[in-house]
């Protein structure tokens, strides 16, 4: 993909729109521009870099607060006139000090960045850790966590008791993505998976 495999006619300034998402939540961090300068400097680096229409100068998000944008993926729209890009943010995307410019709910996302959390512990699987004790404790401990987990909730979903079911399928969901981290699967698998029964 190159800046002038793009559509522009419909853009006066000659920018490409740009927007920006979380690769782990999914969450909608912002929209920026890019020029060509911009678009290749973000390909070579692999730093979102935009143009700033505002100061008229190429900048780096995260060059001076270091919340950078790591990218890892880029998609044209149907038009081809708008960019996705996809990203790994190390700190809030807003000038506000919020995760986004956009003011949508703070838990938007919350299971997937509670994914990337647990496949980090497994990486580094720190000292004091629940869930590296459970990593150190293998496939059966963790399986069974899941089976545990996975009756109490039928058992609270049997008898009606709401928040206690809130409770204990949030448990579930825990377990299970560490087991599915444990299996080398993860929430994209799972989507993939049930997207090809979906036919």
């Amino acid at each position: 993909m190159k800046f002038t495999d793009f559509d522009l006619s419909k853009n006066t300034d000659g920018l490409l729109p740009v927007v920006v998402q979380d690769n782990a939540t999914l969450k909608v961090l912002m929209v920026a521009y890019m020029n060509e300068e911009a678009f290749d400097t973000t390909v070579r680096t692999g730093k979102a870099t935009f143009f700033s229409r505002s100061r008229g100068t190429l900048w780096t998000k995260g060059e001076t607060s270091g919340n950078y944008i790591n990218v890892t993926a880029m998609y044209p729209d149907c038009d081809n006139d708008t960019l996705l890009l996809m990203g790994r943010p190390a700190g809030p995307a807003c000038h506000r000090g919020t995760v986004s410019c956009f003011d949508t709910p703070d838990n938007e996302g919350f299971i997937r960045k509670l994914q990337t959390v647990i496949q980090q512990r497994h990486h580094d699987m720190p000292e004091g850790s629940y869930t590296t004790h459970l990593f150190g404790k293998g496939v059966n401990k963790i399986a069974q966590k899941v089976g545990e987990e996975a009756v109490e909730t039928v058992i609270e979903a049997i008898d009606g008791n709401k928040s206690r079911y809130l409770y204990e399928v949030s448990d579930l969901i825990y377990h299970l993505l560490v087991l599915n981290e444990q299996m080398g699967l993860s929430l994209e698998d799972i989507e993939k998976e049930l997207e090809s029964r979906h036919k």
